[in-house]
């Protein structure tokens, strides 16, 4: 009984396993299948894209992927087909593709070394430096890489010297407010300082004219003047006041019109500083 059970295992294990080794088989016909489909379409879309049809080849080259991830070479060439169209977006969409999927390293440094063409052309100059590195690693012998290379790092170099130039000569928006208003008070000052110059200069000229005249001193509070406190002799008569009042009134115009006179010439202009 337990022999007749052995056995029953043993068969069941069999067809098992025969039915595992068929089903790989099947895929395996199917990925083949679908691999020479795809690489008749990439077949096909070369023949187009030589012929200027771009629009068929683009329909071929995208149903050839679709077909099977292991044809790389129909997103390489399509990639390569947008690049020179100038369609760099879709072009490195393509490449990095290839990156991702190809298997051997002489695919995989093309499409890293194109990947690099495309980030020099968006002008991404360290992200170009890392793309032709990795190329270089899959292979190290490539001239037009490593000079690719050489060329990304210059131009890296370069644009960080042109920003840190830009960053110290750039000035903090909050910097040059204070600034400007420091400037207007400045100037404010100085306006300020010119304006009391100029009255003082004034005082002092008006001062000056005035020295040659005899200073009458002034009564003080609660004592009269000099004429009031000598007693008079005779009284004037309303005629001898009358002269003396035109007399007097005739002597203040004249003082009036020198006084005038002084006001319309100013006061002098100097140049040099009173030390």
């Amino acid at each position: 009984m337990r022999k007749i059970m052995n056995k029953g295992y043993t068969f069941l294990f069999l067809l098992l396993l025969t039915a595992f080794v068929h089903a790989q088989e099947e895929v395996i016909k199917e990925k083949e299948k679908a691999l020479k489909a795809s690489v008749d379409l990439t077949w096909e879309a070369n023949k187009e894209l030589s012929e200027n049809e771009f629009i068929k080849a683009e329909a071929d080259y995208r149903r050839a992927i679709s077909k099977s991830d292991e044809n790389v070479v129909a997103p390489y060439n399509l990639g390569t087909a947008y690049y020179k169209k100038e369609s760099l977006e879709e072009a490195f969409g393509r490449f990095k593709q290839v990156g991702e999927l190809a298997s051997e390293k002489p695919e995989k440094h093309k499409a890293f070394h194109n990947m690099g063409n495309v980030f020099m052309k968006n002008e991404e100059y360290d992200k170009a430096v890392e793309a032709y590195k990795e190329a270089l690693r899959n292979d190290p012998t490539d001239e037009e890489t490593r000079y690719n290379l050489a060329l990304a790092k210059a131009l890296a170099k370069k644009e960080k010297d042109q920003d840190k130039e830009g960053d110290e000569d750039k000035k903090d928006p909050k910097e040059e407010k204070e600034d400007q208003e420091e400037k207007k008070e400045d100037k404010q000052d100085q306006e300020q300082d010119n304006k009391e110059k100029d009255e003082g200069e004034q005082e002092k000229d008006d001062n000056k004219d005035g020295d040659g005249e005899e200073k009458k001193e002034q009564p003080k509070q609660g004592e009269k003047p000099d004429e009031e406190k000598q007693p008079r002799k005779n009284q004037l008569s309303p005629q001898q006041v009358k002269n003396l009042l035109e007399a007097m009134q005739n002597e203040e115009n004249k003082v009036q019109e020198k006084m005038n006179e002084k006001k319309v010439k100013g006061p002098k202009s100097k140049n040099a500083k009173d030390w």
